[in-house]
């Protein structure tokens, strides 16, 4: 159920925790009379003085009894973030403090936000559409240099602006249709055959486009998660410290069975975050503590997206680890430079070229790692972030649409099964970008938000 859009809310905007500034966010018809409750200004003028302003002051906070320290920031709406008068209190970020703060602002009439609602009133205010209100939840949850990039491209209308655009060219040719059927009888074409296949061919053309696109897309909830997997002493340890760039990470021994516990790093393979696991080697339990440690690395192997089964060079390995969560397996000739050749051969009975490295030589990783970006390169497009999942349904529905309307036009079928799939596809672009909405869709995507975003 959305919130009522009215009341005044509040809630820390900036990350919780001792910090140099702490940033509590107002918004609502109330802001101003709920921060005076509070805020003095230290100069010779008020906060709702200018519509954009910042005001230094003190807060005065119940059982405080010295002023805190407080710059004000105004913005009058409707040219303010939310479209209402909004307020942010900035303030040194001391958990107690802070704790406070919003105690008294809820005491003095605001409302605790809710997570999401800020952008949900910038959604409903029209200052933001649908796309780009999620765009905000991918930047703040970016991982890396590319999904970053990506939602920044979406936060500044590259998903909203092209649909904006084929909308309104759509809804003027369903006018046209429609005020044709209107005048049927008196024989008056408002729009030829011709002219709809042309529209109709180019609104195809750039819903498959951004469909490309949106195939395309890096974008994750959480990084690829990659297991090194194999018996004790492949070498394992010594390819996660060399993958991660670090020889001190993981213990390194001639001895079987050092690894007793399983360790990750995250890294950073073209634009793609990897979580790498190393866990121990893959044995019969002969105590308590070696058992836990082959529980705990058959469990990352069952949590993996992608396994690197580790088989030292030369060796014949009978069995491939138990896929048992689906994850690919890519099988890794470890110390190749024990072998005068790169060993390329069957293991586990499956003809597929294995992957020869060796942590000796500097280059020796670099055809792993090649091989390795291009699996979580495919792997991070099959595990698209929700706004994407939801943009993709509606834009293929729309494109279903369209070839639909482009095959009545074309065999000549009547004007009015036409105009039926324009509209469905005029409303799968409006579910997309907001211009058409359910309260249990606003739900869904704004409750996914942090507190005071």
């Amino acid at each position: 159920m959305i919130p009522h859009p009215e009341d005044t809310i509040v809630a820390l905007s900036s990350a919780p925790g001792p910090g140099r500034r702490a940033i509590v966010r107002l918004s609502g018809p109330n802001a101003v009379a709920v921060v005076n409750a509070l805020f003095t200004s230290t100069i010779d003028r008020q906060i709702t003085d200018s519509p954009r302003h910042l005001t230094p002051g003190h807060l005065q906070l119940s059982n405080v009894h010295s002023p805190l320290p407080a710059d004000a920031y105004f913005f009058r709406g409707p040219h303010s973030y939310t479209g209402q008068d909004l307020i942010e209190l900035h303030t040194i970020s001391s958990p107690p403090l802070v704790e406070r703060l919003i105690a008294d602002l809820l005491a003095a009439g605001a409302r605790s936000a809710q997570p999401g609602e800020f952008t949900l009133r910038a959604f409903l205010s029209g200052k933001k559409d649908l796309t780009r209100a999620e765009a905000v939840l991918d930047v703040i949850e970016a991982g890396s240099d590319a999904e970053l990039k990506q939602a920044l491209t979406q936060l500044a209308g590259g998903v909203a602006r092209p649909m904006d655009a084929l909308r309104d060219d759509l809804l003027s040719l369903l006018a046209d249709v429609e005020a044709g059927l209107d005048f049927v009888e008196e024989d008056i074409e408002f729009v030829g055959k011709p002219e709809q296949l042309k529209r109709i061919a180019a609104g195809l053309a750039q819903l498959t486009d951004l469909k490309r696109q949106l195939d395309a897309r890096t974008v994750s909830g959480r990084p690829i998660r990659v297991a090194l997997v194999g018996e004790p002493n492949a070498g394992k340890s010594s390819l996660f410290n060399a993958l991660v760039g670090s020889a001190g990470v993981a213990l390194v021994s001639p001895t079987a069975g050092t690894t007793r516990d399983y360790l990750t790093q995250r890294l950073d393979l073209d634009g793609v975050p990897v979580e790498l696991i190393d866990t121990a080697g893959w044995q019969d339990s002969t105590d308590t503590i070696e058992g836990q440690a082959q529980r705990l690395g058959r469990e990352q192997t069952e949590q993996a997206d992608l396994v690197l089964w580790c088989v030292p060079a030369g060796e014949e390995v009978l069995d491939s680890p138990p896929n048992l969560s689906g994850a690919e397996v890519l099988r890794v000739h470890t110390k190749a430079d024990l072998l005068p050749p790169p060993l390329r051969g069957r293991v586990g009975g499956e003809n597929q070229p294995a992957v020869a490295a060796s942590v000796v030589s500097p280059d020796g990783t670099l055809a792993l790692r090649e091989r390795l970006a291009d699996k979580v390169q495919a792997l991070s497009r099959s595990s698209t972030a929700p706004s994407q999942s939801r943009c993709r349904h509606h834009v293929e529905a729309a494109i279903d649409s369209l070839q639909r309307a482009h095959g009545h036009v074309f065999h000549d079928d009547p004007q009015e099964l036409l105009a039926l799939e324009l509209r469905k596809a005029l409303d799968q672009i409006g579910e997309m970008v907001g211009a058409v909405y359910t309260n249990d869709l606003l739900d869904r995507i704004f409750s996914r938000f942090c507190i005071g975003k």
